[in-house]
Parts: structure tokens; C-alpha cells; sequence
């Protein structure tokens, strides 16, 4: 009796790890990719090289937050490079105008025209998700490529340059100086984007609004039947991921001090992949910001490994389609085991 007891109990643990690992296979996936980069290369793991890591991965953090509302929900939204072209455009063009040259005033303008760029975007897209019944896929394909006509169009066909030094602090610029670092060791987008991603974090997990974009993204229907108004949950979610597209636009606009009309072109589609890599189901009804997040580190260590070994970065397009559809593939497989 106590043998089959014993061995019921190794069953239901070997079955508890299973699950553990599964669960968590991003995780797993990630510290077997940052063992590999640094046996395979030993600059991989140097402060400079892991500072600049995190400094790859902002950008497509940044993105991936709204993204995440919006694919819960069952949509998708692949116009946020375009859209980040646009605000960046603005915000180098605001400052130019209004002649500015102090540093904090710089950055205050910079954020608040990606807040109100992106979500004016986005406000437009939910509309016509939500109260137009356009296809998410269809329409924001459509507004890709007039987003990015409408950048090239507002810029002259050219970058916006000529801007104060204080433009670039908020992508380019560094804090707390060392011996080793003399420009600083803490990159401002680092800490930009950690702000960026806690708040859209918190707004999904600790509010009723957070709680109503799961409930739409899991059963629209039903969710509208429990008194929730399903279209306007969909247009703050479009709304949330044109704010995050807005922030990325300043943000990669600053790292150049310039605002430049094919800014962000091809962003989306790493967007997307470290979103679903992060576990949030293409289906709707599932997914964690904080969980992206795992999926941007994914992305990040991938270029950069395959950068420092050299590799050419079209290989380095090949394999980030290539975990798009694996990450796919293991989210429909999932699926079908809940069903």
C-alpha cells in the first residue's frame, strides 16, 4: 500500500514539474538563450554589453504593453510603427517651433505629444474597430502604410533635424557617473520604459477596467450581457496601445535627435512575437505585461547574440518569424488541451 502510495506521489510530482516548466517555458527559454550567447561569445555578458541589452529592449517594451491590452481582447494592431513616425515627427517639430532649449521643458514636451498623438491615434482606430465594425487586421494594415505616407508627408520627405541637445536625453541620455562609465551608467529610457510598462501593468491586473478587458477578450458576448460596454472597453484598449506607440515614437525619435518618417518600420511585427512569446493568446482572453516582457527579453538577446557572433541581421529576420510561428503553433496547441 505505501509503495503504490509512493509511487503515486513521484507520478504527481514529475506532473507538477512538467507543469511548472511548461508554464513558465519563456523563462526556461530565456536562461538557456543567455547561457548559450555567453559561452558562445564572452562579451555577451560584460556590464557595457548587458546595459545596452536593456537599452535594446525598451523600444519594443514600450510597444509590446499596449499591444498586450489590445490582443487580449482578440485584435491585433500592426500600424504602431507607422504611428510611432508620426509622434516622433510631432514632438521634433513642436520643440523646433517653439524654440525650446531646456532639458526637463524638452522632455515635457516630448511626452505629452506622444501621449496626445498616440492616443488621438488610437482613439481613431477603436472607433473604427469598435463602432465602425472594421476586421482589427484589415483596418490597421490599411493605416500602416497611410500612417507612414502621413509621416513622410508632415516631415517634407526628410528627417526633422537641427534640435537641441536636450531632445536626445530621454532615449540617449545617462545617469550616475562612474569610473568606468563617464556618460553615465543608468540609460533614462531604461527607467523611462520601467515607468511606462508598471503603470499599464498595474491599470490590467488591479483595476475593473483591467478586469473588463479580460472578460470582452474572453467572451464578448457574455461580457456585454453582464452590463460591461464592450465597445468602449475596445476603444480605451486601441486608445492604450496608440499612447504606448505615441511613447515609443518620442523615445526612438530622441535616441537619434531626429524625427524621421520610416521610424519604427518592421517594429511591429517584434511587437508582436515577444507579446505572444510572453503567453498572450492570439484567441483573446489571456496574456500579462509583465509576462511580454519576458518575450521582449527574448527578442533582445536573440539580435544582440547573433550581432556580436556576427550573424547577418536578414538570418536574424528569419529566426524572429520563425518564433512568431512557433510561438503560434504552441499557443493553438495550448488551446486545444483546454478544450
Amino acid at each position: 500500500m505505501n509503495k503504490i502510495r509512493a509511487r503515486e506521489e513521484n507520478k504527481m510530482k514529475e506532473k507538477n514539474i512538467k507543469q511548472l516548466i511548461t508554464d513558465n517555458i519563456v523563462i526556461v527559454v530565456l536562461v538557456l538563450l543567455v547561457v548559450g550567447f555567453s559561452i558562445g561569445n564572452s562579451t555577451f555578458l560584460k556590464t557595457a554589453n548587458v546595459i545596452n541589452l536593456f537599452g535594446q529592449m525598451c523600444l519594443n517594451a514600450i510597444l509590446a504593453t499596449g499591444l498586450t491590452y489590445v490582443i487580449i481582447l482578440g485584435g491585433i494592431d500592426i500600424s504602431v510603427g507607422s504611428s510611432m513616425a508620426i509622434t516622433g515627427i510631432l514632438a521634433a517639430q513642436v520643440v523646433l517651433a517653439l524654440n525650446i532649449q531646456s532639458t526637463p521643458l524638452i522632455m515635457a514636451v516630448q511626452i505629452l505629444v506622444g501621449l496626445a498623438g498616440g492616443a488621438l491615434i488610437g482613439l481613431f482606430i477603436g472607433w473604427l474597430v469598435a463602432y465602425r465594425g472594421l476586421v482589427p487586421m484589415i483596418c490597421t494594415l490599411a493605416l500602416m502604410q497611410a500612417f507612414r505616407g502621413l509621416a513622410y508627408i508632415i516631415s517634407g520627405g526628410g528627417p526633422v533635424y537641427g534640435l537641441p541637445n536636450g531632445f536626445s536625453v530621454l532615449g540617449a541620455g545617462r545617469l550616475i557617473e562612474t569610473e568606468s562609465f563617464k556618460t553615465g551608467i543608468i540609460p533614462v529610457i531604461v527607467l523611462f520604459t520601467i515607468i511606462v510598462v508598471l503603470i499599464f501593468h498595474i491599470i490590467l491586473t488591479k483595476t475593473v477596467f483591467g478586469r473588463h478587458v479580460f472578460a470582452v477578450g474572453s467572451n464578448a458576448s457574455v461580457a456585454h450581457m453582464c452590463g460591461i460596454n464592450t465597445k468602449m472597453v475596445t476603444l480605451k484598449c486601441h486608445m492604450i496601445c496608440g499612447i504606448t506607440a505615441g511613447l515609443a515614437g518620442i523615445v526612438a525619435a530622441s535616441k537619434v535627435n531626429n524625427g524621421h518618417p520610416a521610424t519604427g518600420d518592421g517594429y511591429e511585427m517584434f511587437a508582436i512575437a515577444a507579446t505572444v512569446l510572453g503567453g498572450t493568446s492570439l484567441a483573446g482572453g489571456s496574456g500579462s505585461v509583465a509576462r511580454a516582457m519576458f518575450g521582449c527579453a527574448i527578442i533582445a538577446v536573440i539580435n544582440n547574440g547573433m550581432t556580436l557572433m556576427e550573424i547577418s541581421a536578414y538570418w536574424q529576420k528569419v529566426v524572429i518569424g520563425a518564433i512568431i510561428i512557433l510561438a503560434v503553433m504552441l499557443d493553438m496547441a495550448q488551446k486545444g488541451k483546454e478544450e
